[in-house]
C-alpha cells in the first residue's frame, strides 16, 4: 500500500479553498493509503490547543474522521504550528512525531523533516527557531490569554513576511552541507522535507553513494504530495479547481 507525504498546507480561514482541497484529499485518495505523513505547517498558525478558529476546527474534524477510518496520520511540527500538542492529537487521532525522524520506507532508510533545520544560512531565522522550539518558552506563551496569543501570531506572520522580502531567496533555501551532515549522521539514503516550498527532486552523492532529496511544495495554489509504494516514489502536484 502507498505511503503519502504532504507539507506546508498553511491552512487558514483567509484561504478556505486550500482547506477544501485538503478535506477532499482526505476523503479521496488518502483513504486508500497505508499511512499519511504531514511534515509541518499544516496550519498557517496555531496558538495553542485551545485555538477556537472555525477553519482550524473544520480541519480537525476532517482529520478525526480520516483517522477514525483506520489510516494512521503522523504530524510533525512546522515553523507555523510548533504549538500543536496533546489535545490536538486527541481531537484528531493524529500522532505527533519529532522533527527530524528516521523511518524505513520499502527498505529504504529515510529522514523526514520539516526542512527549516537545514536552512542554516538564514542565521536570524535559526536564532528564532531555537527560541520558539524551547519548551519553557512555549509554556510561557501558552500561559497568556488566547486573545493575546492570536495578536502575537498576527504580528509574527507580519514579521515573517517582512523578513522574507528582505532576505536573498538562496539564503532561505537549505544549505547543501547541512543536508550532507544530516545524511551522514543519520545514515539515510533519502531525505523528504518541505518548508522551502520549492517542489523538486534532487540527486546528490555523499561519501561516494547516491542519495535523494525530495522537496514538497506548498498548498497555496495547488496541492503537493509524495506517494511511495513498492514500485518507488512519485512527487506530483495536485491541481486545484
Amino acid at each position: 500500500m502507498t505511503r503519502l507525504f504532504v507539507s506546508d498546507l498553511h491552512l487558514d480561514g483567509s484561504a478556505p479553498e486550500a482547506g477544501d482541497q485538503f478535506i477532499a484529499f482526505l476523503r479521496g485518495e488518502a483513504r486508500a493509503a497505508r499511512v499519511l505523513y504531514i511534515l509541518g505547517d499544516l496550519f498557517e498558525s496555531w496558538v495553542g490547543d485551545d485555538d477556537d478558529d472555525a477553519e482550524r476546527r473544520r480541519i480537525c474534524v476532517a482529520l478525526a474522521d480520516y483517522t477514525a477510518g483506520g489510516t494512521p496520520c503522523f504530524v510533525m511540527h512546522g515553523n507555523r504550528d510548533f504549538l500543536l500538542g496533546r489535545e490536538f492529537a486527541a481531537r484528531t487521532g493524529c500522532h505527533l512525531i519529532p522533527d527530524p525522524v528516521v523511518t524505513d520506507i520499502e527498505g529504504v532508510r529515510t529522514l523526514l523533516a520539516h526542512g527549516d533545520l537545514f536552512c542554516t544560512d538564514d542565521v536570524k531565522y535559526q536564532e528564532l527557531r531555537t527560541i520558539v522550539r524551547d519548551p519553557a518558552w512555549q509554556q510561557r506563551l501558552l500561559a497568556l490569554p488566547l486573545a493575546t496569543r492570536k495578536l502575537l501570531a498576527d504580528e509574527a506572520r507580519a514579521g515573517s513576511r517582512a523578513h522574507t522580502r528582505r532576505t536573498i531567496p538562496e539564503i532561505m533555501d537549505v544549505n547543501p552541507q547541512a543536508i550532507e551532515v544530516a545524511v551522514r549522521t543519520c545514515a539515510v539514503d533519502v531525505v523528504i522535507h518541505g518548508h522551502t516550498h520549492r517542489q523538486g527532486v534532487h540527486e546528490f552523492a555523499v561519501d561516494g553513494r547516491s542519495r535523494t532529496r525530495l522537496v514538497l511544495g506548498a498548498w497555496y495554489d495547488q496541492g503537493s504530495v509524495i506517494e511511495w509504494d513498492e514500485s518507488g516514489y512519485r512527487l506530483r502536484a495536485l491541481p486545484r479547481g
